[in-house]
């Protein structure tokens, strides 16, 4: 049995303001309605509110409008993307357990937080640990409490959703300009100190990475849009006029674009010359190799489990070293910090939630019996138990069939 509380606070989205004097300068996108548009946030069901900032007269062309959303989705280089999104789907597929639960305990929310919101553990887990990793911090809100008073349906709640103050030296926040009751929500930071109201994130210190590898693939892309043209000089014996130059510039663009790879002839004393080195020479495949490397890191995941070439002598003798390596180096402190906080928000003091790592790192068949073995001689473990660890008594098993009881 538990209370539910009042959804409005959760379906409310803080609104801010921001001015920005446009410049005088020409190149500006053409006029649009001022103010911002609302998709959504149809009365207190449904999906939150959210705005879409858009251009206004005098906006150059070459600025990016405001990234409001859960967070800068297009700020992430797909290298970002994917190990935020390796990370979080190997979490969110390690099934919770509670660790010295009393048998009247209630938490069925290690099922589904909120079947409201979720289909399942998996869906929460996953989008808890994203906002975790990509905005440095995760807030995860109190819907309904069982009758001891302890927390028994929530949900993540956007970053960008949450205000947060410092009042009287302690944390304040806001929903939709609504306060949050003590204790209604939980504030998970990757890190910050005592003072600081957001987390930092792995993605905030290597924002200059994030900028340069972007802008590394808007080279290559403008290079391929163009054709494959490379900036350069056509140089004429002749002074030419506006018109004969355009004409001369247009038959090269057009030349280059329908003969890829195929040599160029020029005659009439016209002369080629290179402004811009093709991007092997500039050695910008190594360098964008390196600078992905460094954001894979920077999030805990090996660069090979992205197809990121290392250049490290390393390897490895079996698929199961490499999980082991990505757990131990990125995922566990991830799982502990998270777990943590969740486990002394959700959970009484002596009670914890973890999460069941032995389906990504668990060792091969013979390692296996080998420490059942083991585990067997020294009474540890029985005969039932090791079956039941294996589920080599489940339905649809391999094993089912045929194995003596």
């Amino acid at each position: 049995m538990y209370t539910t509380r009042p959804r409005e606070i959760v379906r409310s989205v803080a609104l801010w303001t921001r001015a920005i004097r446009p410049t005088d300068s020409g190149g500006s996108v053409p006029a649009t309605p001022p103010g911002v548009t609302v998709e959504g946030g149809g009365g207190t069901t449904g999906p939150l509110p959210r705005i879409v900032p858009s251009p206004w007269a005098g906006w150059p062309p070459d600025w990016n409008t405001p990234m409001w959303g859960p967070w800068p989705l297009a700020a992430l280089t797909d290298t970002a993307w994917s190990c935020i999104d390796l990370n979080a789907r190997v979490l969110a597929s390690m099934p919770p357990y509670l660790v010295d639960a009393a048998p009247s305990l209630s938490a069925d929310w290690v099922t589904n937080p909120d079947p409201d919101v979720y289909t399942s553990w998996d869906e929460f887990a996953k989008s808890l640990f994203w906002d975790y990793q990509a905005a440095g911090e995760a807030f995860v809100i109190c819907t309904a409490r069982y009758a001891t008073g302890w927390p028994a349906r929530f949900h993540v709640m956007p970053p960008w959703a949450v205000t947060v103050d410092l009042v009287d030296g302690r944390r304040s926040y806001q929903i939709g300009g609504a306060q949050v009751p003590d204790g209604d929500l939980l504030h998970i930071r990757y890190s910050g100190s005592t003072i600081s109201l957001h987390g930092i994130g792995p993605l905030e210190v290597g924002g200059p990475r994030l900028v340069a590898a972007q802008v590394l693939a808007q080279y290559g892309f403008q290079v391929a849009a163009n054709g494959g043209v490379l900036s350069s000089i056509l140089t004429h014996p002749d002074e030419l006029s506006g018109d004969q130059a355009a004409a001369l510039q247009q038959q090269w663009i057009t030349a280059r674009q329908a003969n890829l790879g195929a040599p160029a002839v020029l005659s009439g004393g016209v002369t080629w010359e290179s402004v811009q080195m093709n991007p092997e020479q500039m050695a910008l495949v190594d360098l964008s190799r390196w600078n992905e490397s460094r954001i894979a890191v920077l999030l805990g995941v090996p660069p090979v489990l992205v197809a990121l070439p290392t250049g490290d002598p390393m390897t490895y003798k079996n698929p199961a070293q490499l999980a082991d390596w990505h757990w131990r180096a990125g995922l566990r402190p991830f799982a502990s910090a998270v777990m943590g906080a969740l486990s002394g928000w959700a959970l009484p003091r002596g009670t914890t939630v973890e999460l069941n790592r032995d389906a990504y790192v668990e060792a091969e068949p013979l390692e296996r019996a080998q420490t059942a073995q083991i585990y067997q001689a020294m009474g540890v473990l029985s005969v039932d138990e090791i079956r039941a660890a294996e589920r080599f008594d489940q339905v649809g098993t391999p094993f089912h069939q045929g194995v003596a009881g």
